[in-house]
């Protein structure tokens, strides 16, 4: 029998497992049905912060950024097609600073956007600034 991956559900919260041979192939969400990877970025609250980096046993990498940033803006659909290449093996979210100063000031986020990757409930890497496509997909797969 193979491992088991414990999947947040980007939709309803929900703690799923899914045999590790499967993640290619995604699944659904047993409690809401609803497809667990759908290759955009999620968006994470104070809320459901902690479950999603705490429960996942795939990495995430979370896009902190504001509404008003210039930068923020030119990244966004940079981010959006990375999820799209990089979901399941890591799962990608943003974390808007305005609307959650209190997990901006938490993770001590003091430019944006700043890219973090967490790992087993951990942050194990961070980057501030732009970056294009390709520099993204290389920065992020050394973390899957």
């Amino acid at each position: 029998m193979s491992d088991l991956l414990h999947i947040v559900c980007p939709h309803c919260d929900g703690v799923n497992r899914l045999p590790a041979n499967r993640l290619a192939s995604g699944g659904k969400c047993g409690k809401c049905k609803q497809a667990l990877f759908k290759g955009q970025p999620i968006n994470l609250t104070s809320q459901n912060f902690s479950r999603h980096i705490r429960s996942s046993d795939i990495p995430m990498l979370v896009d902190f950024w504001a509404p008003w940033c210039g930068p923020c803006k030119m990244m966004a659909p940079v981010f959006s097609q990375a999820a799209a290449q990089l979901e399941p093996e890591i799962r990608l979210a943003k974390v808007d600073t305005e609307q959650q100063q209190t997990l901006a000031a938490q993770y001590n986020i003091r430019s944006i956007p700043t890219l973090a990757v967490f790992k087993g409930g951990q942050e194990v890497a961070r980057m501030a600034g732009v970056m294009d496509l390709n520099d993204l997909l290389a920065w992020a797969r050394q973390y899957i």
